[in-house]
């Protein structure tokens, strides 16, 4: 009797004991995990005391407890119940399952990745769960100002960034680096939820036109190194009376030279910057254009020359022809040597000349086609097989693709298609180590790479083309 007394009494025990053999915490980390758009990270996450989970029910979900972002039951993962955002993007490290450590690991990070997440045990009746907070990052281009044209009587100034996550903020400042507030601000995002800004000011001559824009992480307080840009007071359109009063007075001196500026007007030869005869001699109060010094009479390398693309004898002019050259040792008709300064791939071709110093322009005449390019490469850009043309491929241009026109950044910045011209300004400033672009036809800018952007090497003019394209260099 006294024996079974004695058994009853640890029987009604023994569910107490079990409870207290089961009972466990779930913990997480209790800071934010940072993670980066693209790369890999890990959820840590683990039982204490130590105790294995290998035969519990381990479950990782956000706010849906049906959907797990990562299932593990019965000794196995199980994917039937997967989120479809995270099928094939997930592990859960089992090296520590039996210390009930089981980390989560997820493969290329996105934006949607970002927010809370769940670690969820279950034992018998038994379970708890902690919860972890994930922040997402992306770093994109840096700022980046061009020069969209005329308007409201002044310049307007467009700061283009994209690939950024969480949005960031654009600042534009003044030369004190005082804040600019009249400004307008669009933003999108790309495929992969990506911010991309663009922020545009209006510039006016009476206005500060040493300005900067930056951009500011809001949620670290970090801003990014600023892009920095000077407006000329020969970019602001403005009517001299001045000068209509010595219109006047010269009448009969314009007529002498009509015939001598309307051969200049049919031949192109009269470039924004360099001024007719008599603004040269009577209006001093017109300065120079700040980007010409030196007019250049470029021609173009053949020996480097895409096969598809045929020179004309003088080498001022290129055409795209469907039927590709044979590169061969350059003995059989219509054969071009195969060298190694030749490009292979990409429709491409050199000028013969480089530059190290000096500031130095060309224009470019496009004659049929929407598929082409024009701009400058370092004389080391690669030649063989895909090239990036993007700067960081040693390419700084503007293109025409299609209905397209756009400034060859990283990424594209659009350009308005009503401002495609037929005729195009290159300008070089070595010392700036910088790009400008501008319409011969109407001197209006069309896109600025900033200073600093082109490398202290020989830079050389590039073109690009295809489809029924061609380019002629001009006078």
């Amino acid at each position: 009797f006294s024996l079974l007394l004695f058994v009853m009494a640890k029987w009604t025990q023994l569910p107490l004991i079990l409870m207290q053999t089961m009972n466990f915490r779930v913990v997480g980390p209790d800071h934010p995990i940072a993670a980066v758009v693209g790369e890999d990270t890990v959820l840590p996450c683990y039982l204490s005391p130590s105790t294995s989970a290998e035969n519990m029910e381990v479950r990782w979900f956000r706010s849906e407890f049906t959907s797990p972002v990562h299932l593990y039951l019965d000794g196995m993962d199980q994917f039937e119940q997967q989120m479809p955002d995270y099928q094939g993007r997930t592990e859960l490290w089992k090296d520590g399952i039996l210390d009930g450590n089981v980390a989560l690991r997820i493969v290329n990070i996105r934006p949607s990745d970002e927010g809370q997440y769940r670690c969820f045990f279950r034992s018998g009746d038994f379970y708890e769960e902690a919860v972890l907070e994930l922040k997402v990052e992306a770093s994109g281009s840096a700022p980046q100002i061009s020069v969209e044209g005329y308007q409201d009587g002044g310049i307007q100034m467009v700061c283009h960034l994209a690939g950024w996550y969480p949005e960031p903020e654009v600042l534009w400042r003044d030369l004190r680096g005082q804040p600019l507030s009249s400004f307008t601000q669009t933003k999108s995002k790309d495929q992969r939820g990506l911010f991309e800004i663009k922020s545009s000011i209006i510039i006016t001559e009476n206005s500060n036109k040493n300005l900067s824009c930056s951009m500011r992480k809001m949620h670290l307080n970090l801003e990014k190194e600023p892009s920095t840009l000077y407006i000329s007071d020969s970019f602001f359109p403005r009517v001299s009376p001045w000068t209509v009063t010595w219109s006047v007075t010269l009448v009969i001196l314009l007529v002498f030279i009509s015939l001598t500026l309307f051969q200049f007007k049919l031949r192109g030869k009269a470039p924004m910057g360099k001024y007719s005869v008599i603004r040269m001699r009577f209006s001093p109060e017109i300065p120079p254009h700040p980007y010409i010094t030196h007019s250049m009479t470029v021609t173009l390398d053949p020996d480097t020359a895409h096969p598809e693309l045929v020179l004309c004898e003088d080498g001022k002019c290129v055409r795209w022809e469907h039927r590709r050259q044979d590169l061969s040792l350059g003995l059989a008709q219509q054969s071009v040597p195969d060298n190694p300064e030749r490009f292979d791939t990409v429709l491409c071709v050199l000028g013969r000349a480089g530059f190290t110093s000096g500031r130095h322009y060309w224009e470019v005449e496009v004659r049929g086609g929407r598929y082409w390019a024009v701009g400058v490469a370092r004389e080391s850009v690669w030649r063989k097989g895909w090239i990036s043309l993007r700067p960081e491929g040693g390419i700084w241009a503007v293109e025409q693709q299609g209905n397209q026109f756009q400034a060859l950044t990283s990424p594209e910045t659009p350009l308005p298609e009503s401002r495609v011209p037929t005729r195009i300004r290159v300008c070089l400033d070595c010392d700036r180590g910088q790009v400008t672009f501008f319409g011969a036809g109407d001197e209006a800018p069309i896109f600025t790479f900033p200073p600093g952007s082109v490398p202290g090497e020989r830079i050389r003019p590039w073109l690009w083309m295809e489809w029924r394209s061609s380019l002629r260099l001009c006078p």
